[in-house]
């Protein structure tokens, strides 16, 4: 099955969750679930045997998500769960990440690629420091939609009063990192009863806003909008040498960033000789123009030397390839990031070695500020390094372009990976001053 078109009305919005403990998260993805029928009758009836094992009157849907034995013992998320539903308007990869502060690699990994991050809060706590740990790590990942779900709204006395309290402080901080009215919706949810998830509640008269479902289906999608030219990291080179394509020689991948259309001047990195687009093939038949998201192979008009890992982008704006920059990462590894370190380096579709130069800075997530000079950077740490490669990477400002700024660092040994890093200092226009 080929990939679908991602146009001006993309029907797949990449989706996650995100909060503190307890607040909801995985009940409000099981909610999600049920309510789109994206569940089997048989999962759902093991999981009412299961809920009632424990003692409970109903089905807990929680555990459509916490696929985990051990998080289903302890009754908390300690993984990424990535789960997929649909509506009549719109198709969902949606991640549930942990709220444990210890877990921030999985919050980081499951938002990375979102188009829009639920950010959960209890209605009888409001917004504590997790939820600003949360929406400082959104915002340095540029994550362009947030929903603010007030959940459990039912078991407050004053639900409006808390309501527009809790909005109002969520709205101020966001403001403060960065974000828009329009790309910010409060939304009082009750995940336990469905309210305002699927179905508008009739107790909570005081909103009069969207469903949660609602939202999603009507939210500008982030693969809606292209801020850079044509970016297409080449993954394979197509050469069939067969009586029928004699002259045949197709560069194969995935458009990570804008559009093409047959006639583009384009220019190959890391090379830089410029060509024009001859022609686009899908295995649906050939394309005038193609959007991202979409796998094509493209023709060109000269014969170059391309492999794969280079980087076909729009002539336009083509990005200048790089070999020592600054990058923003989230440390991984079990053991410390030191400067001097020797990793590798993967960006796209390709690979090559890197050395760590230095540690400048380090995200304080418990302070919500920035600490100069550490000396490493510990499990789950964000912070600002710089990087030298034996190779360039044709690479964005991550700021400019989340797809083509962004790279793993990998251990050469043990091949894990230790590092998702962006390249620039994403940590620079974060106001994390005004958040203590």
């Amino acid at each position: 099955m080929s990939t679908p078109d991602v146009g001006l009305h993309s029907d797949l919005l990449r989706i996650a969750t995100a909060g503190s403990v307890d607040d909801g998260k995985s009940t409000l993805v099981g909610r999600l679930l049920y309510d789109t029928k994206s569940v089997l009758a048989d999962q759902i009836d093991a999981v009412t045997r299961a809920s009632v094992d424990r003692g409970l009157a109903g089905p807990d849907l929680s555990l459509l998500v916490d696929g985990l034995r051990a998080e289903r013992e302890q009754g908390i998320t300690i993984d990424v769960a990535y789960r997929y539903f649909a509506t009549p308007a719109r198709s969902f990869v949606l991640a549930d990440t942990p709220g444990h502060v210890q877990y921030t690699r999985n919050t980081v990994s499951g938002a990375s690629t979102a188009g829009l991050v639920i950010l959960l809060v209890d209605a009888r706590t409001g917004v504590v420091a997790q939820t600003r740990r949360h929406a400082a790590v959104m915002a340095l990942l540029g994550v362009p939609q947030l929903v603010l779900a007030v959940n459990k709204i039912d078991l407050v006395d004053d639900a409006a009063a808390v309501f527009a309290e809790i909005s109002a402080e969520f709205a101020a901080l966001t403001t403060t990192l960065g974000w828009s009215a329009d790309q910010v919706q409060a939304i009082p949810v009750s995940a336990l009863h469905g309210d305002n998830v699927a179905v508008r509640s009739a107790t909570t008269a005081f909103y009069d806003g969207p469903t949660l479902i609602e939202h999603l289906e009507s939210v500008p999608n982030v693969a809606d909008r292209a801020p850079v030219g044509f970016r297409f990291p080449v993954q394979y080179v197509i050469r069939p040498r067969t009586p029928e394509y004699p002259d045949y020689r197709g560069y194969a991948g995935q458009i990570a960033a804008g559009r093409v259309t047959v006639g583009d001047q384009v220019t190959v990195l890391p090379s830089g000789i410029s060509t024009t687009v001859a022609g686009i093939d899908t295995a649906d038949g050939a394309l005038q123009t193609a959007h991202t998201g979409r796998s094509v192979t493209i023709l060109l008009t000269d014969d170059i030397d391309i492999s794969r890992g280079d980087l076909i982008a729009a002539s336009s704006d083509a990005p200048q390839p790089i070999s020592a920059f600054t990058a923003t990462v989230c440390w991984l590894g079990d053991k410390p990031l030191r400067p001097g370190a020797r990793l590798l380096l993967k960006h796209g579709t390709t690979t090559t070695a890197a050395i760590v130069g230095a540690v400048d800075t380090v995200f304080d997530e418990q302070a919500l500020g920035l600490v100069d000079g550490p000396d490493v950077l510990e499990l789950n740490q964000i912070g600002r390094i710089s990087v030298q490669t034996a190779s360039p990477i044709a690479a964005d400002d991550y700021l400019v372009n989340r797809e083509t700024g962004s790279f793993l660092l990998i251990d050469p040994q043990g091949g894990n990976t230790v590092a998702a890093g962006l390249v620039g200092d994403a940590l620079a226009p974060l106001d994390l001053a005004a958040l203590a």
